[in-house]
């Protein structure tokens, strides 16, 4: 018996919600984010990392986007700490990774404008730039060619 996968099904319900509603639930999950003790925070990344590849694609796309949204609106610093936790986790166990639909998901990020895919990437490179070359190469093994070109150049 497997056990129940109540972040992804937290994920569907959210994916689900009228953007209206979706937006502003997720903003204050985010922001409630960087208030949490490293301990909580690793949590909440390692559930979401789990939960994301057992989820259809598209309701995680939904959510996804929106989540990328809302980041292009908070503060570097903001941005920095969640692509971090992120980063780290997944520098880690890249197997978490490598689950996720990774093409689907930089559809998604070319989706954003032009304004919010250079915040993203700017904020990207910064976190990139600050890893050892360890594990800045554990990380360009498994992210696809095409998003690395567009991404980080």
């Amino acid at each position: 018996m497997s056990s129940p996968n109540h972040a992804g099904n937290i994920i569907v319900n959210l994916a689900g919600l009228p953007e209206f509603l979706r937006k502003p639930i997720l903003h204050k999950r985010l922001s409630e984010f960087f208030s949490m003790i490293q301990e909580d925070k690793k949590e909440i990344i390692n559930n979401a990392l789990q939960a994301g590849p057992t989820i259809p694609f598209d309701k995680f796309s939904t959510l996804f986007k929106t989540w990328l949204e809302i980041l292009c609106n908070l503060s570097e610093e903001q941005r920095t700490i969640m692509f971090s936790s992120y980063v780290n986790e997944i520098i880690h166990h890249p197997e978490k990774l490598i689950a996720f639909n990774l093409d689907g998901i930089f559809e998604i990020y070319m989706s954003l404008s032009a304004d919010q895919k250079s915040i993203l990437s700017t904020t990207i490179k910064k976190i990139l730039e600050s890893l050892d070359d360890k594990d800045r190469k554990k990380l360009y093994m498994i992210i696809p060619e095409m998003a690395k070109n567009k991404i980080f150049t």
